[in-house]
């Protein structure tokens, strides 16, 4: 008989609507491959605006897709060809289609997970702790400087503004007003985003703003550009458009990665240094409603499922 495994899919885009829970057959690691036995994965906004065709230019997609880039798990297989890594390994990490049972993954982009940090936590960690790192260093910030994130209440604000401040910069975050108090707790300047930002962000930093960091793509590029005084020190993880502003988009391709982010991200999570609040976990074939979560806004941290 032909062992399967559940999965989340989607054979078109739309709507959570178009995800199902699919039977798969498992797959064997090939050469330089781990599998993963997933005990949980990290839901991102990526996730829902891949699957309803808005990041199509930048992240084509071949149906039919399994979501998802965040997991934990245990290594129950091992291909040829793969050093530090072994059956019985508590693992996480990148896992490309991570919204399943069993995952097929490049050890290049894993790392071990410390007894310290709950399934729940390690799932949450990878792309956010990554994507940080990234976005922090293509910006070339200095020590004195002061940096704006624009949704700063979200998974990848959150690490941001604690990687940032604890680099000696000033962070202006934007956030509901319900995550106020939040982002001061982690060294934010917190205000309010929508119409108006560019006057609230000058009342709070009249010294200006040197660098920009846009993780919600709610259509702010061309006030942060013209806060920051050009499109040179501003990038982007989520707005397709980036081009017309002359901004950077950050798709995290193999030039722009941070060499050791992710280990080094983890072990200070696992030393409490770095916090990340899990907002809700929710079971593997609900996957729909945690991207609905994830697409209404408001989130603060990270949403994670578990198979």
């Amino acid at each position: 008989m032909t062992a399967t495994y559940r999965s989340i899919a989607f054979t078109e885009y739309g709507d959570s609507g178009v995800l199902r829970v699919v039977e798969r057959e498992l797959p064997e690691p090939g050469p330089g491959q781990v599998r993963i036995a997933v005990r949980a994965a990290g839901v991102n906004p990526i996730d829902w605006k891949i699957r309803a065709g808005l990041m199509a230019e930048v992240y084509p997609t071949t149906f039919p897709a399994v979501p998802g880039g965040d997991v934990a798990g245990v290594v129950d297989a091992v291909g040829e060809d793969v050093p530090g890594f072994a059956v019985g390994d508590e693992v996480l990490g990148r896992g490309i289609g991570g919204y399943a049972e069993f995952v097929l993954a490049d050890p290049a982009g894993l790392t071990h997970k410390p007894e310290a940090l709950s399934w729940e936590l390690a799932a949450a960690l990878p792309v956010v702790v990554t994507t940080a790192y990234r976005a922090l260093n293509l910006l070339d910030l200095t020590e004195g400087e002061t940096l704006l994130i624009d949704g700063a209440a979200g998974g990848v604000g959150t690490i941001a503004v604690q990687l940032a401040v604890a680099r000696g910069l000033t962070v202006v975050g934007t956030a509901s007003e319900a995550n106020h108090d939040y982002l001061r707790s982690l060294g934010a300047i917190p205000v309010q985003y929508g119409e108006g930002l560019e006057e609230r962000v000058r009342a709070v930093a009249p010294q200006g703003i040197d660098a920009s960091f846009d993780t919600s793509g709610r259509g702010s590029l061309g006030t942060l550009v013209e806060l920051t005084g050009g499109p040179k020190r501003v990038v982007t993880i989520a707005a397709p458009d980036a081009s017309d502003h002359g901004v950077r988009f950050t798709s995290g391709g193999p030039a722009e990665q941070v060499p050791g982010a992710l280990a080094e991200g983890v072990a200070l999570a696992a030393e409490g240094k770095l916090d990340l609040p899990i907002a809700r976990v929710y079971p593997l074939a609900e996957a729909g409603a945690a991207q609905d979560e994830s697409e209404a806004g408001h989130v603060r941290g990270k949403l994670v499922l578990v198979p």
